[in-house]
């Protein structure tokens, strides 16, 4: 049965898209979690009001937010994952030759469960890889109390909205950079310089509080209706310091295969900021602040008649 799903980008704008079919939905204890079929994209999961991830598009989110540091890192040998709990993170991760752990550390068991049984396309058997581990546990309690040190690390959160909100600040960053091996990289998305600008500059903020190195870059999320940023964060390694061709060069090395977005070209392009986006990082906000309300939270007391009438056909 067709009917729209509705993500609501920001106070202003919103973003909807037909689906065909809703397979499945669960409520668990701490979000809503449906899975939906679309004729633009496949199949996919929807949280809480927000598109999460499909099959068609993963691709532009996960090989970016895995690939730009995990090329630059010399040999990574062990990861981990906080969120992401969809498998596409960790398929990526497992591409690599050298990969011996990847811990997956989900809050939510339930998002696991369903990604498992109906998004295949996107994990592509991740969650039956020996190398992968799940650990269903809180993300910021996992990092401030584990020993292991890793040499990647890919936040791959919802929204720093609600309690994801204590993911995103100094504090934070500043635990995962002592749960990095030395020449170890963080990386993880920081939304959208056009739909939220404000929380994309504070949260390059706090990353800068606790690494000397970061580098933001911008790629396309066709799902999230939007120009998305990610960044790279590191004591000591700079993705922005590679050529195309050594890019290149260590995906052949490597065997990286299944690749659809990511090479050495596109590698290079991720770090080529356009002026507004230059200009938004130069200015001076402040860092996020556990408890401290942000500007850009979505209202779905401001949404026009035409998007309260999507949702309640929903209900």
């Amino acid at each position: 049965m067709n009917h729209y799903l509705l993500e609501q980008l920001n106070r202003d704008m919103g973003f909807y898209l037909r689906a065909t079919e809703t397979l499945a939905v669960a409520h668990s204890p701490w979000q809503k979690i449906e899975i939906f079929e679309s004729e633009a994209f496949g199949r996919g999961m929807y949280i809480d009001g927000c598109f999460m991830t499909s099959e068609r598009d993963e691709f532009f989110y996960h090989e970016n937010i895995v690939h730009i540091a995990g090329i630059a890192h010399p040999n990574p040998e062990s990861a981990l994952i906080v969120g992401g709990g969809d498998g596409g993170a960790a398929e990526e991760l497992l591409k690599y030759p050298g990969m011996k752990r990847v811990v997956l550390a989900e809050l939510d068991e339930q998002v696991v469960s369903l990604a498992r049984q109906y998004l295949p396309q996107i994990h592509r058997g991740a969650f039956d890889d020996p190398r992968l581990e799940l650990r269903f546990a809180d993300g910021k309690a996992f990092i401030e109390s584990e020993s292991e040190r890793f040499d990647l690390i890919v936040l791959d959160l919802t929204d720093p909205f609600g309690p994801a909100q204590a993911l995103y600040t100094a504090d934070f960053y500043a635990s995962c950079k002592r749960a990095l091996n030395p020449g170890g990289a963080l990386s993880l998305h920081l939304g959208s310089p056009v739909h939220r600008p404000r929380t994309m500059n504070r949260i390059v903020k706090s990353l800068q509080c606790a690494f000397p190195i970061v580098r933001p870059y911008l790629v396309p999320v066709p799902l999230y209706g939007a120009c998305w940023a990610m960044a790279s964060a590191s004591g000591s390694l700079d993705p922005a310091s590679l050529s195309e061709a050594a890019v290149d060069e260590r995906i052949a090395a490597r065997g990286l295969s299944h690749l659809q977005f990511y090479n050495g070209a596109m590698h290079r392009a991720a770090f080529a900021l356009p002026n507004f986006t230059r200009e938004l990082l130069a200015r001076d906000d402040a860092p996020i602040a556990l408890g401290e309300p942000l500007d850009e939270v979505p209202d779905p007391s401001q949404l026009p008649p035409l998007a309260i009438k999507i949702l309640e056909a929903r209900e």
